[in-house]
């Protein structure tokens, strides 16, 4: 279903991790897109707002139970930081989730009304914007602490397992 976990550049986790949080970037740099766009073609806005609706709903839980399943197991207990840091990340995925489910609203009333974008973009570029704004500093922060943490604690094979899991969570 998503191509990233064919194969990842550097042959570990971390790079399928960022790959993707670099979706996650882009889906919501999408949603903010869509929000502000003005006469848009209602074909346009109800694909991207389809689009926008399917990477939230599926793709993201998929990654933050990634990160719970299977980053969380292989990095907690091994030093107080990264401890912290996993506890962060946690309760982070929890904290974002009422912003997720007012955007889903809204791409969803987009992606079976179109002509409702005028009517609901407010509430999706203020969806979006929280998002945003939770992403900046989450991603950031798991890029600066916890994937070089992998890439320094956790053996080829262990990132072969991660990328497996990963992989099955998929199909």
């Amino acid at each position: 279903m998503i191509s990233l976990l064919k194969a990842s550049p550097a042959g570990d986790a971390v790079s399928a991790l960022l790959d993707c949080h670099d979706r996650i970037r882009s889906f919501t740099a999408l949603a903010l897109r869509l929000a502000r766009a003005h006469d848009l073609a209602e074909p346009e806005a109800r694909d991207a707002a389809a689009a926008v609706h399917r990477y939230f709903s599926a793709a993201l839980p998929l990654h933050a139970r990634d990160e719970e399943e299977s980053i969380l197991p292989r990095l907690r207990g091994r030093e107080p930081a990264l401890d912290a840091a996993l506890a962060v990340m946690v309760r982070e995925h929890r904290e974002h989730e009422a912003a997720v489910g007012r955007l889903l609203a809204a791409c969803a009333a987009v992606s079976a009304r179109p002509a409702e974008l005028a009517r609901v973009a407010p509430e999706l570029e203020a969806a979006a914007l929280d998002l945003e704004r939770h992403f900046d500093e989450h991603l950031a922060a798991e890029e600066r602490v916890l994937f070089p943490a992998l890439r320094a604690l956790l053996r080829p094979e262990d990132h072969q397992a991660v990328l497996a899991e990963l992989r099955a969570r998929r199909t």
